[in-house]
């Protein structure tokens, strides 16, 4: 068995200059007490001290505030003893000034300690809905190799708009990657329907046709119950802050013209190429050989929650997956991704140049890759699944 770490070596290494920011503000206060007391009786430095506290906020918590702010009350007393004395008019005003300002700044640290750590739950219920909704894809599925990376749009979210999901049948594995129109933890509703839908479907139907009309029967049903829902809402009695109570205005109820693009794929465990249904998502590249290839469908399908708009079935594209190959599988909000100069991000070119990295590398490489181009943030939720046929 492994050895297990002792309880003293998981905790957080410190920061190398945080030792030099908490001597920072003893060296200040030290040194204005002294240049004080040397000073010209004229002139008084004292109301300098508050500098002290104000910086050990910026970097420590409450605790290490207030004490700060106490030593510079302190520093300012020692100084009226040494100087004029405690009682005259000046040296009064200074201390109340110090211990006003002082008071501000540490119930202004101790709002800000709150802030953090209700962000710190926030984040942790974010990447416990991550885990929940986006089950991490195994790195081993039959004769294929996958690998995955999502980026969400929103700052303090994990997960969004954009899903993926694999699930094994008697014949091999078929996939899902999907985005939900819009973006952030607004569409995570319709991206936790669909997945469930797949996860609960994928194995029980043997064409893939049936599989993606299941599918869309699904996002169609759910909405029909939104809209269901809010036309109740609209038809209800007034009430404050607006027909159902909560503020919201239900006349910007748009619960009727979302959808899902998505592409489902089933790749064969004991055959040499994969069957894709497109519906309105980006083509996935195909790297063989050294080339990029976008597998664009003859016939694409209408996005899942519009298939009364399909005039015909569902219609399956077959492409060639041998050994070696590399499926390229992402969302709209990598190819859309802009960066300073409002120029697209080039993800064919890119991942030509990575073509033999493994496929955990070559995300890491888009990754990285992908965010220096917008600059850190991205505007839109973003998913890449890479899928290697191993045999």
């Amino acid at each position: 068995m492994p050895h297990r770490q002792r309880p003293r070596d998981r905790r957080r290494p410190r920061r190398p200059g945080r030792h030099a920011l908490t001597v920072l503000p003893l060296a200040l206060i030290a040194a204005i007490t002294v240049v004080d007391v040397l000073a010209p009786p004229d002139i008084h430095l004292g109301p300098l001290l508050i500098v002290a506290p104000a910086i050990t906020a910026s970097f420590a918590g409450a605790r290490a505030t207030t004490a700060v702010a106490l030593l510079s009350l302190a520093a300012l007393t020692v100084i009226g003893l040494l100087r004029d004395g405690l009682t005259t008019a000046n040296h009064e005003t200074q201390l109340g000034a110090l211990l006003a300002v002082s008071a501000l700044i540490v119930v202004l640290r101790v709002l800000r300690d709150r802030h953090e750590r209700e962000l710190a739950q926030v984040r942790s219920v974010s990447e416990a809905a991550q885990r929940v909704l986006l089950r991490p894809l195994p790195d081993r599925i039959g004769p294929l190799h996958l690998a995955s990376v999502y980026l969400a749009a929103e700052a303090e979210a994990q997960v969004g708009g954009d899903l993926y999901a694999a699930a094994r049948t008697a014949t091999g594995t078929r996939l899902l990657v999907g985005d939900v129109r819009g973006k952030g933890l607004s569409s995570l509703g319709d991206a936790a329907l669909l997945l469930g839908a797949f996860r609960a479907a994928a194995h029980l139907h043997a064409d893939l046709p049936e599989l993606a009309g299941y599918l869309d029967g699904s996002v169609c049903w759910d909405l029909a119950q939104l809209a269901e829902q809010s036309r109740l809402r609209r038809a209800g009695p007034p009430a404050l802050g607006g027909a159902d109570g909560t503020g919201a205005d239900p006349g910007a109820d748009d619960s009727g013209e979302s959808f899902i693009t998505a592409v489902i794929l089933d790749i064969p465990d004991d055959g040499r190429t994969l069957r894709l249904i497109d519906c309105g998502h980006p083509p996935p590249l195909l790297l063989h050989a050294g080339t990029t290839t976008a597998l664009n469908a003859r016939r694409p399908a209408p996005p899942l929650g519009l298939g009364e708009l399909a005039p015909t079935a569902y219609e399956v594209e077959v492409f060639p997956f041998l050994p070696g190959d590399r499926l390229l599988i992402y969302t709209d909000g990598v190819i859309e991704a802009r960066d300073s100069e409002r120029r697209f991000y080039p993800l064919a070119e890119r991942v030509a140049a990575w073509h033999t990295e493994s496929p955990a590398a070559l995300l890491q490489h888009l990754r990285h890759d992908l965010l220096a181009h917008v600059g850190g943030r991205l505007d839109d939720d973003a998913a890449i699944v890479v899928v290697e046929r191993l045999t």
